[in-house]
Formats: structure tokens, sequence, C-alpha cells
């Protein structure tokens, strides 16, 4: 049986360990807390980790201040924290906090176990805060570089794309195709996971560095959208006529151009865009069709060459 251990575990490990090394070398009292305290902040991102110890924090101070008054009020006894859960989740929901609740609950027993209102006893409890936050902090500003899955993302996301244009290339030149339309599922799924590390990339690296590969996986999104809603028009054209091959030429072109050069490029979108408006004059000074089924090609071709055009937009 293949274990796989990531960094994300291997930081979690480093980071809980030196937590409760620093706690115990502190000599403070619950010193194994600050340890659960860094287990629970190390997240997959540097905001999502800002943003669990941040809650945290508050949850925390409000559990240990909170607790304790409500203790001293009413005494230390377990119906105490009927009272006291009614009143402080609500509040942490409020203050949308909530994902400090069990972090919360260690220090608020912390309270309950100690039975006294002493400064030695709240300093003690900041100390343990401080150090299980503090650490995980420390172990979550390194974040490894994940250009390198994005740009292997990005040359997947257009093979894919030139894949599925040579197919509706060839179906359009030579009127058959044995295509079961693969592609689309494969880039559907290979966008959904490109995106969910664009999101994290951005997280991570949000200040000095701009959002390109969100933008460019959204732009690849859609692209794919276009596709798939050029492909009932396409599938339609049951005839094999010229205007039909010169658009499948036109496709053909772009595939290359994406196997090829797969970033943004004006000259190309404007090459693209004339070639497709030759096209289109072509089809005008067609005469007019004579029936049902002329009629019904010509409007798929043309339906076809509308998502086409918008599709260039996207180059």
């Amino acid at each position: 049986m293949k274990i796989n251990i990531g960094f994300r575990t291997i930081k979690t490990a480093i980071g809980v360990s030196c937590s409760v090394f620093i706690a115990q070398s502190l000599k403070l009292e619950y010193y194994s807390s600050s340890g659960i305290l860094t287990l629970l902040c190390i997240q997959k991102s540097r905001k999502r980790s800002n943003k669990a110890i941040l809650s945290r924090l508050v949850a925390c101070m409000l559990g240990m201040f909170g607790s304790t008054a409500l203790f001293e009020a009413i005494g230390y006894a377990p119906y105490s924290f009927l009272v006291l859960l009614l009143l402080f989740i609500p509040m942490c929901v409020k203050l949308r906090v909530q994902e400090g609740l069990a972090s919360s609950s260690v220090i608020i027993m912390h309270v309950y176990m100690h039975r006294k209102a002493e400064a030695a006893f709240f300093l003690n409890e900041l100390l343990v805060v401080a150090v299980g936050l503090g650490v995980a902090l420390l172990v979550n500003w390194y974040m490894p570089s994940i250009d390198k899955q994005l740009n292997r993302y990005k040359a997947e996301a257009n093979r894919l794309i030139a894949a599925i244009l040579d197919e509706y290339a060839n179906y359009l030149k030579n009127g058959y195709t044995m295509w079961d339309g693969k592609e689309l599922l494969q880039l559907s799924d290979v966008l959904r996971r490109a995106s969910q590390m664009a999101q994290l990339e951005e997280e991570n690296y949000r200040q000095g560095r701009n959002n390109s590969y969100r933008q460019y996986f959204d732009n690849k999104r859609r692209q794919m959208e276009l596709l798939e809603r050029m492909l009932p028009a396409v599938s339609q054209i049951t005839a094999q006529v010229e205007q039909g091959v010169r658009i499948g030429q036109v496709i053909e072109r772009m595939s290359e151009y994406l196997r090829q050069s797969p970033e943004p490029n004006g000259e190309r979108h404007d090459y693209f865009y004339e070639m497709l408006r030759s096209v289109r004059e072509y089809h005008k000074g067609l005469p007019l069709p004579k029936t049902r089924e002329e009629f019904e090609l010509r409007a798929n071709l043309f339906a076809a060459a509308n998502e086409l055009e918008r599709f260039i937009d996207t180059l």
C-alpha cells in the first residue's frame, strides 16, 4: 500500500512539534493545546490560514473572558455549559468566527478546570494561544510554487481544445466522424481542477502578482462553452458543401494555432477574423436556398459561423 505524504502534512507535523516544544519549554500549563491550535490553523493557502488564525484568536479571547465571567456569576458546574454555549455559539456566528469554536472550546475547558479568575492563568492561556497561532502563521507563510502544475494544465487545456476543433473541422470537410466527444468531458475536468489551483495561487500571492492564471482559465472555460454551443449546429450539417468546407478550414487553422502558440495574440485574432469574414462574403454571394433542407443547412452553417466568431474573440 502506497502512502503519499503531501507538503501540507509535512508542515503540519513540523508546526505542531514546534508549538508543543516552545510551549513546554516556556513551562506553560496545558502546553499541548498550542499544538492543537497550530494543527487547526494550517490551511491550503495563506489567505485561508490567516482567516483561520484570526477567527480562532477572536473566538479564543471571547471564550476565555466570556466563560470566566459566566462561571464566576453562576458557578463552575456542568449546567453552566448549557447557558454558555447557548450564548457563545450564536455570538461567534454573528461575528463570523464560528471556525474558531473548536479551538475556543479547549480554552473554555481550561477555565472550567482551573476554577479561578487569576491574572497568572490568563497570561498562561494568552501565551498558549500566541504560541499555537504564531507558529501556524510562520509555518504557513511558505507556500511552494505551483507554476509548473498550472502550466501543465494550460498545455493540456489547449491540447484538448485543439483536438475538439480538429473533430469539428474533419466533420465539416469530410462529412463524417467517429468522434465520441470524450475530449469535452476531459476538458471540463481539467478546467475545474485548474481553476481550483489558480484560486490557490491567487490566494497565496495576491500582493505583487496579477491573477493571470485565473483569467487564463476563465477564458478557456468560455472557449469550452462556445464549443459546446457550436456542437449542435455542426452536428446538424448533414451534407458536405463548399461553405462547410471553408468553415472547416478556418477551424483547422485555429487548431494549429492553439498547438503552436496558445497565448493570446492580437495579430492572429485579426487573421482568423478576416478568414471568417471572407467565408461570410462567399455565403452572401450564393443564390437563395430552393428547398427546406438547403435552408436548414444554411441556417446551421450561419449559426456555427456566429459561434466561431465569438470563439475568435477569445483568442
